[in-house]
């Protein structure tokens, strides 16, 4: 599972998953998602970082079930890198995007990933995308908060 909780949760049903290989998994693209408030008002488009934070959960999971690491152990993925992204039809409510993910490669607590999201078939994004993992100390985080805001 993701770490992540309502309303940052990306990624609806997991179809397909092949440990070091590859994920297809669904995000059903609903009115009811906060950002729509805003961007746009009349014509309500998903914005592209959404759409390739969709991907980089689907490929989280992905690397959750290869390496054998559980959200639950503190196993965090951060964004290390997007290189190629390209946006090719706009994403409204009432899509269904389809997100595939193929892993290029995984060494040394990053990974590599090959990432497209469909409608219907037809390409809407595409990325290369990398991941950092790490355990996190939960309790040295928020200490860490805890000075941050005592310092203010």
């Amino acid at each position: 599972t993701l770490p992540h909780r309502y309303p940052f949760v990306m990624v609806d049903r997991v179809l397909e998953i092949v440990p070091g290989e590859r994920i297809v998994a669904l995000k059903n693209v609903t009115i009811n998602e906060p950002y729509f408030v805003g961007h746009f008002p009349r014509l309500p488009v998903m914005p592209g970082v959404m759409i390739i934070e969709a991907l980089a959960q689907a490929a989280a999971l992905l690397t959750y079930q290869t390496l054998n690491l559980n959200e639950s152990d503190g196993t965090l993925f951060y964004f290390a890198g997007i290189d190629d992204a390209r946006f090719k039809r706009p994403v409204t409510p009432g899509d269904q995007l389809r997100l595939e993910v193929e892993m290029v490669r995984v060494m040394r607590g990053i990974g590599k990933f090959k990432a497209r999201a469909l409608v219907e078939g037809a390409v809407a994004a595409e990325a290369a995308l990398m991941c950092a993992y790490r355990t996190a100390d939960r309790n040295a985080a928020q200490e860490r908060r805890s000075e941050s805001i005592e310092a203010r």
